[in-house]
């Protein structure tokens, strides 16, 4: 027991200075960030009046091919004549398309994609003393 005591009175301990041995260094970093973009892209088309065409081959129309009198019904307006359409030669081949098309949505074009952007950041701090 006197022996501890003894170790307990002697001289208090002291501690010494800690110095870095180094003089130059180097510090490197390493980020990927990776991000995911879903993304819905819609566009309409829309027609505001109405729209006529005829072609073919052997054949003529009666009168004038871009109508001129017109017909209003629930608010719009549409053709109220178009002419009559004939056989130039008859007997021989002939070919007619005729198309009306009214007012109203006329085309929906809808693009779905996805893009994933990967980023690279590497990143070197130098140090010397």
């Amino acid at each position: 027991m006197r022996w501890l005591l003894l170790l307990l009175l002697s001289a208090p301990a002291t501690a010494a200075p800690v110095i870095p041995s180094f003089t130059q260094g180097t510090m490197t970093s390493h980020t990927e960030t990776t991000s995911k973009v879903t993304e819905t892209i819609v566009s309409e088309n829309y027609s505001t009046g109405f729209e006529y065409s005829a072609s073919g081959v052997n054949i003529a129309p009666d009168g004038p091919i871009n109508p001129v009198s017109n017909t209003t019904v629930n608010g719009w307006t549409s053709l109220g004549e178009r002419p009559n359409w004939s056989i130039v030669k008859p007997g021989e081949a002939f070919q007619f398309v005729e198309s009306l098309k009214g007012p109203g949505l006329s085309n929906v074009t809808t693009i779905q994609r996805t893009t994933e952007i990967t980023s690279v950041t590497d990143t070197v701090s130098s140090f010397s003393e």
